[in-house]
């Protein structure tokens, strides 16, 4: 990425994290109450929660091996997905956790270009996986994804939003250079498929932590008492993750938290209600465990693992 290209997504990352704080600064009784709620909930869901939260680390590592042909050492995958985690919620979407698993694969001896390629074909079979979960579930809730209503300014900003990025794109002229991807990663997932096992690993680790984090925030719901089915909570969670995905920000960090608070309480549950989910599952899956992965991370950079 070009010098030019890192100030625009700061930029375009600290203006979705000052809109977030300005969001919580303004609702701020809510975000209180939806923390004193949390800290009454029921120990046993938390519980549940906090080793869905553990497995979806190991989840992340069986996917990344089945990304990959050679065998990787199991002990240093797994804790390479844990210090990923937590530096992608320190740089910016994607990058602090691409960083780490491609320097891992390096150091595994694979070349910088077939670690980017297993890369893509992870976050490729993640994406899928994701879209057909959405399909599965969401005939069981039917109208719960209609959008909401939005004031026409924001629809007219979203609008110009989209359209800039696409004039951009098109004086970057990057899309040979994606099409070129796009065919690269195709071709490294039908390799794959060529090995049974691998193809197993990729998909059911991709549906495996997909599914966790799923369960993360159902457990922290049914904590909080939230008045929704799991299947709800399920379908809302994959739609609010998928939409901040699309935003930059470290970690989904502000765009998922607000994603999620939207999609919950336009669902019909109470704010407070929704503000302790969310809260529940931002800190079980980002909060407490960032410090011991950053550890980790340098404990495995010092060690030269990474």
């Amino acid at each position: 990425m070009s010098r030019r290209g890192v100030y625009w997504h700061a930029a375009a990352c600290l203006a979705v994290l000052l809109g977030a704080g300005w969001l919580v600064r303004r609702h701020w009784p809510v975000v209180e109450h939806g923390a004193l709620r949390l800290a009454v909930a029921d120990q046993g869901w938390l519980l549940v929660a906090a080793l869905a939260a553990v497995g979806t680390w190991a989840s992340s590592a069986l996917a990344q091996q089945g990304a990959v042909a050679r065998r990787l050492p199991g002990g240093r995958l797994v804790a390479a997905q844990f210090a990923a985690s937590a530096a992608n919620h320190v740089l910016p979407a994607g990058v602090g956790a691409g960083a780490v698993n491609l320097r891992f694969l390096m150091r595994c001896g694979l070349p910088p270009g077939r670690g980017a390629s297993a890369l893509a074909v992870k976050a490729a079979a993640g994406a899928v996986v994701r879209l057909a979960l959405v399909a599965v579930l969401a005939p069981a809730c039917p109208g719960l994804l209609r959008a909401p209503h939005l004031p026409t300014a924001v629809l007219l900003a979203g609008a110009a939003v989209v359209a800039l990025a696409g004039v951009l794109l098109l004086r970057a002229r990057v899309w040979p250079r994606c099409r070129g991807a796009v065919a690269a990663v195709v071709a490294d997932i039908r390799a794959l498929h060529s090995r049974p096992a691998r193809a197993a690993a990729l998909w059911g680790g991709s549906l495996a932590f997909i599914g966790l984090h799923t369960l993360v925030l159902i457990s922290v719901a049914r904590a909080v008492e939230l008045p929704l089915s799991p299947v709800r909570v399920a379908l809302l969670y994959l739609a609010a993750s998928g939409a901040a995905a699309l935003l930059p920000t470290p970690g989904g960090l502000g765009s998922l938290d607000a994603a999620l608070a939207l999609a919950l309480t336009a669902s019909g549950t109470p704010a407070a209600a929704a503000a302790s989910a969310v809260i529940g599952y931002r800190l079980l899956t980002v909060w407490l465990p960032l410090l011991p992965g950053l550890l980790l991370l340098g404990v495995l950079i010092r060690r030269r693992a990474l």
